[in-house]
């Protein structure tokens, strides 16, 4: 049984493009923090903020799916590997925002003073 060389050249060229596009967007946006995303808020975080999440988690979802070959695999293990991160992710950004603003009230409100 033989196996034919198919050269994915292209393909990681692809990734690398998209994936570099994607981070080029992150960084301009975290050097000039456009206002109107910085100063809106949406569920207890600036735009900006969501837009750094949003794009992190494609990034990460894209790496999974090309590096680590998840689109040639059956549809019910993709959807495994993929709910799951995703209820984990999701569970770790509401952590973060409770926590966050719970620690964020305790500075503001009382009197221990910010030491960093």
């Amino acid at each position: 049984m033989s196996h034919e060389y198919v050269s994915h050249t292209k393909r990681i060229w692809f990734v690398f493009a998209l994936l570099s596009v994607v981070t080029t967007v992150e960084v301009i946006l975290g050097i000039y923090k456009p206002g109107i995303l910085e100063f809106n808020h949406f569920i207890g975080l600036n735009l900006l903020n969501w837009i750094f999440y949003i794009l992190t988690i494609y990034k990460a979802y894209y790496i999974v799916w090309a590096f680590m070959h998840m689109e040639g695999e059956k549809s019910s293990l993709r959807w495994s590997v993929v709910s799951t991160v995703i209820f984990l992710v999701l569970y770790l950004l509401f952590i973060l925002l409770t926590e966050g603003h719970y620690i964020f009230e305790v500075f503001k409100n009382s009197t221990i003073k910010w030491n960093f």
